[in-house]
């Protein structure tokens, strides 16, 4: 058995777990009788059947004396074989109106992410909650700069439930902490207070993103059990803990960037003691070591890994037209085909997540310098304007998700090509190539290769997004 007071022996007893599945574990006849009571998730029955106590609903942990919460969480196996999060971590339904009268320290939701039992199973698709087989078991004790991230995230949603806005959350308002849509559409809404607007139902959870670093620290300790894993040491990192201590992530970063609004590149590259560089995205490169103070890829920092956040780089000419297109990820064929789920899907968890622009204004001068080849190059010469943090409209995202659907009928139908994908009409996203050569090719569900193709923003949209910034500033 196991001690209940105990964390560490509440865990030891997870992992026989591993490489099974509940019902073998257990017996068919012990699934069978509790399977004819239609009882709960796979979590509840866990609890029930597996640690022999019965799950109440008190607002509590469910292992209360050692203040561990249980967790299942689903994985999915793509055609290609890899392994991705199939969905965000719920922890505690949002209820609007106890919400707004109860302090981070004093919710529920505190109480129970703090420490929890998070099992990831693999889930398939024809298979029932019993016959799922557990992969890796972590005790994952959240750390101290992500519960200080996670508080803030909070404190934003409750703050727009204050103020009767409940109906307008977005996963985007926020970086770790998501309040994620329950239910489907066409449920029935629910009340909010300070608005007369119903609101769709919302859980607090823990984005697929933040999951996904926290099934990477598992995977690089070579165990498939892990106590209070942690990031390796030396990781790249945007701030310590202490510096979140008095401000937000956001408020944080904004004012480390300010003191390089207004410069051109050439004093940037000053002011940062780096060199000057001829390459296409060294503006890119540029604001990467205006937020880092040193070399390296802000995208790959924990922080914004944890986050799904992303940095952009927009340059805007001297008439405010906006030339480039902005590209995000390759499709994953197998991903999007496999997908029935909107909300599930990659690119859902993309284009909702929080974006830092960095822009850049041309200046009215010109950079020359000689390339590799020694060719004489001129170019507009662009200033650090400044960065905003943006987050996609609710309207933007159901742009988005007929879109999606478009292309993954296009995929499911073996259409893989730009005149398939953008023959749906859409002023906001288009699909093209993007491969470092001819050769850079993707599998196909269908077998063979096919020409990888990504997603972009269209250049129009980008304008669209800056100039509305500049307005709401």
């Amino acid at each position: 058995m196991y001690d209940k007071a105990d964390p560490i022996s509440i865990f030891n007893y997870a992992v026989p777990l591993i490489g099974h599945t509940l019902r073998e574990v257990v017996g068919d006849d012990v699934i069978k009788n509790f399977d004819s009571r239609n009882k709960g998730g796979l979590g509840q029955m866990v609890e029930e059947l597996y640690y022999h106590y019965k799950p109440n609903s008190k607002p509590e942990p469910d292992f209360n004396e050692a203040g561990v919460e249980l967790k299942t969480t689903g994985l999915k196996q793509l055609k290609d074989f890899t392994l991705q999060i199939k969905e965000r971590l719920v922890i505690d339904m949002i209820n609007y109106h106890e919400v707004v009268n109860q302090t981070f320290e004093m919710s529920l939701f505190y109480k129970k992410f703090r420490l929890m039992l998070l099992l990831f199973y693999l889930w398939e698709k024809d298979r029932q909650m019993f016959d799922y087989y557990f992969l890796y078991i972590a005790l994952w004790e959240v750390p101290e700069k992500d519960l200080l991230i996670i508080k803030h995230d909070y404190d934003v949603i409750v703050d727009k439930i204050r103020r009767g806005e409940a109906h307008l959350l977005s996963e985007g308002d926020t970086e770790y902490l998501g309040a994620c849509r329950k239910g489907h559409k066409g449920d029935k809404l629910h009340r909010q207070p300070y608005s007369d607007v119903e609101a769709p139902g919302r859980a607090f959870s823990l984005k697929p993103a933040y999951m996904r670093t926290v099934l990477e620290y598992i995977k690089r300790s070579k165990k498939s059990a892990v106590v209070n894993c942690r990031s390796r040491s030396g990781e790249l990192q945007v701030f310590r803990a202490e510096e979140l201590k008095d401000s937000s992530f956001e408020e944080a970063l904004l004012q480390r960037i300010s003191p390089y609004q207004g410069l051109s590149y050439r004093q940037l590259c000053a002011a940062l003691g780096t060199s000057f560089d001829t390459s296409k995205d060294k503006y890119a490169l540029i604001a990467n070591r205006i937020i880092l103070g040193r070399p390296g890829k802000v995208n790959l920092t924990e922080e914004f890994k944890k986050a799904g956040l992303q940095l952009k780089t927009i340059r805007v000419e001297a008439d405010g037209g906006i030339h480039e297109s902005m590209s995000f990820e390759n499709i994953n064929y197998f991903e999007v085909c496999d997908n029935e789920d909107w909300y599930e899907s990659r690119l859902y968890e993309i284009f909702s997540g929080r974006f830092l622009f960095a822009v850049f204004r041309a200046n009215g001068d010109k950079i020359q310098y000689r390339n590799k080849r020694g060719v004489l190059i001129e170019e507009n010469s662009y200033s650090f304007e400044r960065a905003f943090f943006w987050t996609m409209s609710v309207a933007d995202l159901e742009l988005a998700e007929k879109y999606w659907l478009h292309i993954r009928e296009c995929v499911r139908e073996n259409k893989i090509a730009p005149q398939y994908f953008n023959a749906h009409k859409n002023k906001r996203f288009h699909v093209r190539p993007k491969a470092q050569n001819a050769k850079d090719k993707a599998l196909s569900p269908h077998g063979g290769f096919v020409k990888k193709y990504c997603y972009w923003f269209n250049n129009s949209y980008v304008k669209e997004i800056v100039e509305s910034n500049v307005q709401n500033e």
